[in-house]
């Protein structure tokens, strides 16, 4: 048995889903929204009144979801204004390949060096911490 079983429940002879299931049709001061017509201007509700006519918990007015505003689509072709032209794409200056290769091996050359040093560096300080060890 799991610890919340039965906690979400109200009635012990109820099933276990009926707290999820909505409420019947216009229960607890909302409207059915499956069953409410949609109208274009909004000015009444399913049962001709206002919309602001049906009451809420605590007497405010119902404040649900009532929808997209209504809206006009543009003119046929209509696209926004264009202020500025940019300019054409300026050709970039030609690659020196030789010059490229010969910076890219000079650079490999410098990090094998420092990698070098650093591998020395190390291996001079373990010799001496592993023979404050043993002596």
């Amino acid at each position: 048995m799991v610890a919340s079983d039965g906690v979400t429940t109200p009635n012990a002879g109820s099933s276990p889903d009926d707290f999820w299931r909505r409420p019947p049709s216009g229960g607890e001061g909302l409207p059915d929204r499956a069953t409410a017509p949609i109208t274009g201007d909004r000015t009444t509700s399913a049962e001709g009144s206002p919309p602001g006519a049906n009451a809420g918990p605590g007497g405010s007015p119902y404040a649900g979801y009532s929808g997209p505003p209504p809206s006009t689509p543009p003119p046929a072709g209509w696209r926004p204004p264009v202020h500025l032209q940019p300019a054409a794409p300026r050709s970039l200056p030609p690659q020196d390949m030789a010059a490229l290769d010969l910076a890219e091996q000079r650079a490999q050359r410098v990090t094998y060096s420092v990698g070098a040093v650093a591998g020395v560096v190390l291996v001079i300080l373990v010799c001496l911490l592993c023979s404050r060890l043993l002596f």
